[in-house]
This record gives C-alpha cells, structure tokens and sequence, in this order.
C-alpha cells in the first residue's frame, strides 16, 4: 500500500466508530492495559488483542525497552508509563516482545552492524559488551528473556511496586510470533521462564 493510498483511505474513513462512542471517548480515557511493544511495524498491537480504541494505552519503544527508574532523567518513556499507573491506574501492564526482533538480534550481536546508528546503540546498551552469534535468526529464546528483563525493571519502579503489593496493578509478559500469528505468555512468577500459549 503506497503512503498516498493509506492518506486517500484515511480521508474517506475517518473512523468506524459510532458517533457515541467517539463522543464518550472524547470525554476522557480508562484503558484497560498499558501495552509496551516493539515499534517494529509488524507487531501491531490492536491486532495481536482485538482492541478497540481506549482500550488500550500504548508505549512503543525500539527493541520494547523499558528504561531503568531515574526520575532525575526521565525519558518520555518514564513519563508515558508513570501516567499510565498513577493516573490512568491501569489494572495491567503487558510487555509484548516478538519474534525477528531486529533490537534483539543487535542487543544478542552486542551492537554490531549499528556502527552509524549511535542513538539506536546508546538506548539498547549496547557498548562494551560482547556480543554471540544467536543461534536462531528468529531470536525467539533471546526475545523471551529480554521480556523478562523489561518485566525485572517495571518491578523496580517504586510505584508499580507500590501497586502490585497492594494487589492493583498485574504484570505480564507476552511474546508474538511474527511467522505463526500465535502469542504466548509467561507465567506471573518471576522465577518461571517458561512461555505458555495465550
């Protein structure tokens, strides 16, 4: 589909939604999760959970990276998730990794190959390391436990702590399947690594 193509269609359907529900979501949002994916193009969150629009509060960063708590130097990623806890009170935050993560793979290869793309380098940590050949292109095992990490740092923000022991907020970790369509979950315990089909 051609850019031009994609403007033309969003010109002659700019909604599907009923003129109520355009108006009650104009009169503010509850979503129902804050969903942290990929900003890869074929991870497309509304699609992998059947959401309509409000339902979901999205953050979508390269590599689904969650950054470390600084508030000091908070990012717009900090920001968008410290909204959506403390403001919005979502009852769930998914992490959402996928398969052929490129982010991935150049976490996995320690930076390699991202020599002209410092930014990209600098938010995947990438320096310093020393990196593998993975051993699947797919880097499914690898993605799984970067979701794992990204769930780790969540539960180190002193306000997502705050509410999941006071039994308000759940975490979970989701990995897509770019290749089969299927989305699998982790369990709730940090402990198990093992990813289960949705």
């Amino acid at each position: 589909m051609s850019f031009e193509h994609f403007v033309r269609h969003a010109r002659r359907h700019p909604s599907m939604l009923s003129a109520d529900r355009r108006r009650q979501l104009a009169a503010g949002q509850k979503p129902a999760a804050l969903f942290i994916g990929c900003s890869d193009s074929r991870v497309v969150p509304s699609q992998i959970t059947g959401a309509e629009p409000g339902n979901l509060f999205e953050l979508r960063t390269a590599g689904n990276v969650v950054p470390k708590y600084a508030p000091d130097s908070a990012s717009s990623e900090m920001a968008t998730i410290e909204y959506a806890v403390l403001q919005l009170r979502v009852p769930e935050i998914i992490v959402c990794g996928h398969s052929h993560c490129g982010a991935v793979t150049a976490l996995t290869l320690a930076g390699r190959g991202l020599e002209e793309l410092p930014a990209l380098r600098g938010w995947l940590g990438t320096d310093g390391q020393d990196g593998v050949e993975p051993d699947d292109p797919s880097v499914r095992a690898e993605s799984k436990r970067h979701i794992h990490a990204q769930l780790q740092t969540l539960r180190e923000y002193p306000f997502i702590q705050d509410r999941i022991n006071a039994g308000e907020l759940r975490l979970h970790g989701w990995f897509y399947e770019i290749d089969t369509g299927l989305v699998f979950a982790c369990p709730q315990t940090p402990e198990v690594t093992d990813f289960l089909p949705l």
